[in-house]
């Protein structure tokens, strides 16, 4: 383990040493991070899976700095040129960028005007210049004219070159115009001419400027598309006199002929070399500050989406709406199989609309059903109120479920091994229905970038995206915990220790053997090893099996602890677990030991208080306005009932059920400050809106959540101070939250450290 690296992540995260070794002790041995959070918390010092998910990332990147570094030393060795000095100087920077600034001047070059000059004579020359000696350049130039130097002109010119390529290359200038840069910068982008027509959605960015240190991600990326798209181009820097300013003082230390020189190889380097070295750099840093808190706004939204309230094992009727090829029906049992499917035409004005309702009431009583799913795409609001309307003779409760995905699970592989048999139609239905009996179980069978929970998440980085994403899946997936013998190998997959092989053999078993009845029998399952039942048991569960500590997170290594306890109360672990008297008689301290701690045992306690307890809230119905189904239908000051249906670092989006979000944002979001989204809402919340502005032209609306908004049920005044919608954003983008320090915010620390 390298102890460097220990010391690094330790003050970085501000956790002891011994918390980030031991963590990394466990990570190297193959945990996973919800078993280490979860089961290893006296290991880790109570480390939760934010901390632990950063020490993996941290030691990632300083295993890649320690590779860099090791390449850099070799080359310079090579090259005969390192000195201890410089070995002392390569050995103990951490900061990438101020690696390859040592790095720089030893750095293999292709062919530049420094080295055609230097090939043609004149580094002698520079030098001169570069040292301010005393004498006319022109006549310190006459020695070194040749045949491939014609002229003092062309001499003085190639010793600046030289000089130019000296400076830019100066590890101590680099870093003061690094402060420079990330202090005083300006963003700043302008239309490509001629574009303006075509690129009218990027209007907020035909003359625009903002500081680099405070200008959103959203924006950021809204520019880089525009740049990528051919309609904008953008610049990051400081101002130029100032920068100059700054280098001039570092270089010039005379007023002779030679400082005037040095003057203009200054000007051609800080132009030519520097800045736009640091604002490629700087561009990239950009990016990643942007694709990060983007990943981090698609992660927290993700999160609350997987950990949606599942209406439960309840048999539903799910349908996926449709005007002029119908209504796509399908019936579920309580677990999603299907056990029906049809078409009707509720929209139709003839007897079709009859067949619907006969075949659903039908289908209620036949299949004892308690919901129907009503997707939420096109005539899903019409749909909804026709089922509504349906006397079904007993209580029957009608969802609208967010569809978003669905046509990309129904045409994937895992459909397709699902319902060979049925058509696309079929199982987007399906997946509807699905989404409303268990939300996180549907969900994990589609590429999370398909949920349309996001900002910009195709303009990120994608393999830090699915990287980001698969966190939070397995996160879900192991928070709520997985039932053993109903779920999918699909949702199997994301357990901890599982993987795809091992989820497809424990299905595999099952259809072989049967049912599981107790955990102990996983490892009878085909290269289940001791190594992966240690990670996943505890987060898979066996209702009504031979042990009732099977169906809760309590770990099978702790099970021999609880009959302890239950043998000391003269009761049975499952009286343990059924009576609180019992249980308020433990006292945890008694069954303190080397391996396990307080923090754990009071973990246990609370799981036998409530085994098997799902975090997810309950689910709860929701009625949109009636009468508005359309933008037309909207007025300025009416109030209404909406669903939160993305959140983005600039507001939220809230489908008030006229087939098109409007947006909230953030300075409508609440009546007092707030600086993120998520301090306000979350992911499928009810709430109140007023509307301010509508734009059927544009496809915006514009609401607020402010209590003091002028509310009005048919009409009202126009506000000047509306919510605004920018160009950049998709109708269905989104976002995520408070993630642990990014690499970008890690580098910007590190920056500012080093130049405080």
């Amino acid at each position: 383990m390298n102890t460097k690296h220990i010391a690094l992540i330790s003050s970085e995260l501000g956790i002891p040493a011994r918390s980030a070794e031991n963590t990394m002790n466990l990570l190297a041995e193959g945990s996973t991070v919800p078993f280490i959070s979860r089961y290893r918390k006296e290991v880790t010092g109570s480390l939760d899976e934010v901390q632990i998910g950063r020490i993996e990332d941290l030691q990632k990147r300083y295993k890649e700095i320690d590779e860099r570094r090791a390449f850099i030393i070799k080359t310079i060795t090579d090259q005969e040129k390192m000195t201890p000095e410089l070995q002392d100087k390569l050995e103990n920077t951490w900061v990438l960028t101020e690696l390859e600034d040592i790095y720089l001047p030893y750095k293999p070059k292709r062919k530049t005007r420094a080295t055609v000059a230097i090939e043609k004579g004149l580094e002698p020359l520079a030098k001169m210049l570069f040292e301010q000696q005393e004498g006319v350049p022109q006549t310190l130039a006459e020695q070194f004219l040749n045949e491939q130097v014609a002229s003092t002109d062309e001499a003085l010119k190639g010793a600046r070159d030289i000089m130019a390529e000296w400076i830019n290359e100066n590890a101590e200038l680099r870093d003061k115009m690094r402060k420079l840069f990330t202090h005083t910068s300006v963003l700043t982008s302008k239309v490509v001419e001629g574009k303006e027509e075509e690129g009218n959605k990027y209007k907020d960015y035909f003359d625009f400027n903002e500081d680099f240190s405070k200008i959103p991600s959203h924006r950021v990326l809204a520019i880089l598309r525009g740049e990528a798209e051919g309609f904008l181009y953008g610049t990051i820097a400081p101002n130029e006199e100032e920068a100059i300013e700054i280098m001039d003082k570092q270089f010039i230390t005379t007023k002779n002929a030679a400082a005037e020189q040095i003057g203009k190889a200054i000007t051609d380097s800080y132009k030519r070399l520097l800045r736009p070295s640091l604002e490629n750099e700087f561009r990239a840093l950009a990016k990643e500050r942007a694709d990060q808190e983007a990943i981090e706004v698609f992660a927290e939204n993700l999160r609350q989406l997987l950990l949606a309230a599942p209406l439960g094992p309840k048999a539903v009727i799910a349908i996926d709406p449709g005007y002029r090829t119908g209504c796509k029906v399908v019936a579920l049992d309580n677990q999603g199989n299907m056990l029906d499917n049809d078409v009707i035409y509720p929209l139709e004005k003839n007897y079709k609309r009859d067949d619907a309702e006969a075949l659903l009431k039908k289908w209620a009583d036949r299949y004892d059903t308690s919901a129907i799913a009503v997707g939420n795409g096109t005539a899903g609001r019409e749909t909804e109120e026709f089922v509504k309307k349906i006397d079904f003779g007993k209580k029957i409760n009608v969802f609208m479920v967010n569809e978003s995905g669905a046509s990309v699970y129904s045409a994937s592989e895992v459909a397709r091994e699902e319902f060979p048999e049925f058509d696309v139609t079929v199982r987007g239905a399906v997946s509807i229905g699905r989404r409303l009996i268990d939300p996180l179980a549907e969900l994990v069978k589609i590429d999370p970038k398909a949920i349309g929970v996001g900002q910009y998440q195709h303009d990120v980085n994608q393999s830090q995206l699915k990287q980001s994403l698969d966190r939070v899946v397995v996160s879900c997936v192991n928070n709520v915990g997985v039932n053993l013998n109903t779920a999918s190998k699909h949702l199997l997959a994301y357990v901890s220790g599982l993987g795809p092989s091992l989820a497809d053999n424990i299905v595999k078993y099952r259809k072989e053997n049967g049912a599981f009845s107790n955990r102990s029998q996983l490892r009878k399952v085909t290269r289940l090893g001791e190594k992966a039942f240690e990670q996943c048991a505890g987060f898979l569960r066996i209702e009504n099996g031979d042990n009732p500590l099977d169906n809760s997170a309590v770990h099978p290594e702790r099970y021999k602890l609880i009959e302890s306890m239950a043998s000391k109360q003269n009761c049975t672990v499952q009286d343990l677990m059924a009576k609180e008297d019992l249980r308020k008689t433990i006292n945890p301290k008694e069954y303190v030991s080397e391996e396990v701690g307080l923090l754990t045992l009071e973990d246990i306690l609370k799981e036998l208080d409530k085994p098997s307890r799902d975090p997810r809230d309950e689910i709860a119905i929701f009625e949109y306005a009636e009468g508005i189904k359309t933008m037309e239908d909207l007025k300025v000051g009416m109030t209404l009932p909406g669903v939160v249906t993305n959140i983005t670092n600039f507001g939220a989006f809230v489908d008030v059920g006229v087939k098109q979000d409007g947006l909230v944002h953030i300075s409508h979001l609440s009546n007092k400050y707030i600086s993120n989204p998520n301090e306000a809402v979350k992911l499928n919340q009810k709430v109140t809106v007023t509307v301010l502005e509508v734009d059927p032209g544009r496809k915006r609306i514009s609401l607020s959540m402010k209590t003091n908004e002028p509310a009005q049920q048919g009409g009202g005044q126009k506000r000047e101070n509306r919510g605004e919608r920018r160009p950049e954003t998709s109708n269905n983008s989104k976002k995520s939250a408070p993630a642990p320090l990014n690499d970008f915010q890690a580098k910007l620390a590190e920056l500012k450290k080093k130049f405080n």
